[in-house]
């Protein structure tokens, strides 16, 4: 899977040391190497939640059958 810088694209797995969750979405800011990216992932407000450096294996790009939707976050 080829993924580039501004990509949108959506978390495979949870990652609660950030308060993500499978299916979150977030926007690809860096491509480091073809195995390593960095992703922002926003709340709705625009706020960042959490800014991570994944392994493109930990996430999938939108599919044409995907829909949107708001979840609020897991109180700290």
């Amino acid at each position: 899977m080829s993924i580039n810088a501004l990509d949108t694209v959506v978390l495979a797995s949870d990652l609660p040391q950030h308060g993500l969750k499978r299916g979150d979405i977030g926007a690809v800011v860096e491509v480091y190497s073809p195995h390593a990216i960095e992703v922002e992932f926003v709340t709705a407000s625009g706020h960042t939640q959490a800014l991570v450096t994944l392994n493109t294996s930990q996430v999938r790009p939108i599919g044409p059958k995907d829909i949107l939707a708001v979840r609020q976050l897991d109180a700290a």
